[in-house]
């Protein structure tokens, strides 16, 4: 039951409204048809044990009451995870960035970097993924293409000499990736790097590009040639990424395959749960039946 959920939180919110009317309708005493109002609690208690008086009960009250909490726990929507949930596509365009610099190219994070572009390949869930190498500048190697075989083939044979040139500019990535992308809704880019050349002018440009709508996701890169200088580089953009280290890139890969549009729209989000709010919604039906008895 761990992973029981609430697809409508804000209806728990009616529990505590219904504790406190509860508890104030129980102090009040049953309702006599307002002769509570004029006649003594003894004298009232007394026509009650003759039989004169039958207003309503306590014992209805509280069925009210309970009947009421199990309605609201069905309207928060209890649920649980679907095995059989469909995977839906996402729209927006994925731009992946790779860091080309010799730290990276000619290090043993060149193939992590490889390894991490493939994996966000597959999750991409048929949206439309395109390719930047960058170095001392940054190069439009593919546009968004909705084949991603097409860029396994020229991820797998990236090397030392790949690029023309030296240095590290992600400032020129994040300033292409900005014009590649101009105009897409809900898209993503994927930046893959050792943290080299996060300069003021590399946060500048990543503001513009997230002003702009897109969403920025980093795979940082941990064995890269003078690697431990870098570890601290990617903390300038923690308020605008998401990240995660190339190696274990789950929260990165998650969010590529659940683009923006997809978690906006509640209907699609409904379809990953098996809502239980009908079933805990009719159980208030057991209650209220007793209020049909036939007294003697």
């Amino acid at each position: 039951m761990s992973e029981l959920t609430l697809l409508r939180p804000w209806w728990i919110a009616a529990l505590p409204v219904l504790v406190l009317l509860a508890a104030w309708s129980w102090r009040r005493g049953p309702d006599a048809g307002g002769w509570q109002e004029v006649m003594p609690g003894r004298m009232l208690a007394a026509m009650r044990t003759l039989g004169h008086l039958r207003g309503v009960s306590r014992q209805f009250g509280v069925t009210s009451f309970i009947a009421a909490g199990l309605i609201a726990l069905g309207l928060a929507g209890p649920a649980l995870p679907r095995s059989d949930a469909p995977v839906l596509a996402g729209s927006g365009a994925i731009l992946i960035a790779i860091d080309m610099s010799p730290s990276v190219a000619e290090s043993p994070a060149l193939a992590d970097a490889q390894a991490a572009a493939a994996q966000v390949l597959a999750a991409a869930n048929g949206r439309p993924v395109g390719l930047i190498l960058f170095a001392g500048e940054a190069y439009d190697v593919a546009a968004p293409t909705a084949d991603p075989a097409t860029l396994e083939t020229q991820i797998a044979v990236l090397g030392p000499d790949t690029m023309p040139d030296k240095g590290s500019r992600p400032a020129a990535a994040f300033a292409l990736a900005r014009d590649m992308l101009s105009g897409v809704s809900d898209a993503d880019l994927v930046l893959i790097s050792d943290g080299g050349g996060l300069s003021a002018d590399a946060v500048a440009e990543a503001e513009r590009l997230t002003g702009a709508g897109i969403r920025l996701l980093v795979l940082t890169l941990d064995d890269a040639a003078g690697g431990p200088v870098k570890k601290n580089a990617f903390s300038v953009l923690e308020p605008l990424s998401v990240s995660a280290p190339a190696q274990a890139p789950g929260p990165v890969l998650g969010a590529v395959s659940h683009n923006a549009k997809l978690r906006r729209d509640g209907a699609l989000t409904a379809l990953h749960f098996r809502d239980l709010g009908p079933f805990v919604a009719a159980l208030a039906l057991l209650p209220l039946l007793g209020l049909f008895r036939r007294s003697g």
